[in-house]
């Protein structure tokens, strides 16, 4: 993969009663799911996110509302709006990710490929680009 991450597009399902969207490990979710949490009620102009995970991936779906999402594999940035329920974006090992501008009914779903665990976040900048550049986790 030559970019550290992929927007997905998931497949609406459903009828004339509503939508559907199905995410299953190892099939629209490329890993093994192990966590899911969620971030709601996010305050204007608060950035979440602010770290780098050695190890983890992840799949960013905003349920509801919008979200900007800033992924940084530390010499490239770009940018996704996550605004649709049946998109979200994969996020490989080593990117430095940003929450942003949310929306005031913005909840957006993390899925993990790891239980949480400390050591493996990288919470400083500096650090997390000194560690791509190094090529140590390349």
């Amino acid at each position: 993969m030559d970019k550290k991450f992929k927007v997905i597009d998931f497949q609406e399902l459903g009828d004339p009663r509503g939508h559907l969207v199905v995410a299953e490990s190892n099939k629209e979710v490329p890993f093994l799911i192990q966590r899911i949490f969620y971030i709601y009620g996010t305050k204007d102009g608060v950035v979440r996110g602010q770290h780098a995970n050695r190890e983890s991936e992840f799949m960013l779906i905003n349920l509801q509302g919008s979200v900007k999402i800033v992924i940084d594999d530390g010499r490239q940035k770009d940018t996704v709006i996550l605004n649709k329920a049946h998109q979200g974006v994969y996020l490989d090992k080593m990117v430095w990710k940003d929450m942003c501008e949310f929306s005031s009914d913005s909840i957006l779903l993390v899925l993990s490929s790891m239980p949480y665990d400390a050591s493996e976040y990288i919470r400083n900048y500096d650090e997390f680009v000194r560690e791509v550049n190094d090529g140590k986790l390349d």
